[in-house]
């Protein structure tokens, strides 16, 4: 991982000029820096393991792999790196099937450059990345099914309950550890066991859970 002075991304989309435009944008940021680009899941997949970026920008619909089995096969890794979404699909399918494979932001690609250009940002920084549009049809999408409805019904500690607020404003675990004065280890047991109390794959569900059950 590099300093945070200089965050690294990697960007696998098979539109070589959506790819060459999204470059030129990130390249005006000079807090980043452009380390690979990938016109395919089977090769950005070599790449991130190669160059263990600090982000990931990954398209969701590609010929020779998708990017949800591109995105599983990286969470599978030790790979320590944020992946967003960065697509054309605004279907509710696809972003809960997304988020609850790990993805940690979803953004639409018609998206203004500037707003992209601070959701990469926001991203960077541990925040939650997402379109405003899409949110409430996520946490709707999300809390279908078999979830708690409530932190009390989930059986969530004191300890977890604060945790789990944290993690709802963006926080990384690496910060929640240095607010509550515990290690990040410690916060990484917290988050696994929030979870599975929760019924839950992903931080950002379990940050959207707690949006939709304030």
């Amino acid at each position: 991982m590099s300093s945070d002075l200089s965050q690294t991304i990697l960007i696998i989309d098979d539109h070589p000029l959506f790819r060459k435009g999204l470059m030129q944008l990130i390249q005006s940021a000079a807090e980043f820096k452009i380390v690979g680009e990938a016109s395919g899941g089977n090769e950005g997949v070599k790449l991130a393991l190669a160059l263990h970026p600090d982000m990931i920008l990954l398209d969701l619909n590609m010929k020779d792999m998708s990017g949800i089995d591109v995105l599983k096969a990286l969470k599978a890794t030790d790979l320590d790196a944020r992946i967003i979404m960065l697509t054309v699909s605004d279907n509710a399918d696809d972003l809960a099937a997304a988020i609850r494979a790990g993805a940690d932001g979803y953004l639409l690609k018609d998206m203004e450059p500037e707003d992209l250009l601070d959701n990469i940002r926001a991203g960077a920084m541990g925040k939650m990345t997402l379109n405003d549009q899409l949110t409430g049809m996520l946490v709707r999408a999300l809390n279908e099914g078999n979830k708690p409805k409530s932190a009390s019904e989930a059986g969530l500690t004191e300890q977890e309950e604060k945790i789990l607020k944290l993690i709802s404003t963006g926080k990384s675990n690496k910060l929640i550890a240095y607010d509550l004065g515990i290690t990040e280890g410690t916060v990484k047991v917290h988050v696994k066991h929030i979870l599975k109390k929760l019924n839950l794959k992903s931080r950002v569900e379990a940050a959207l859970w707690a949006f939709g059950n304030k």
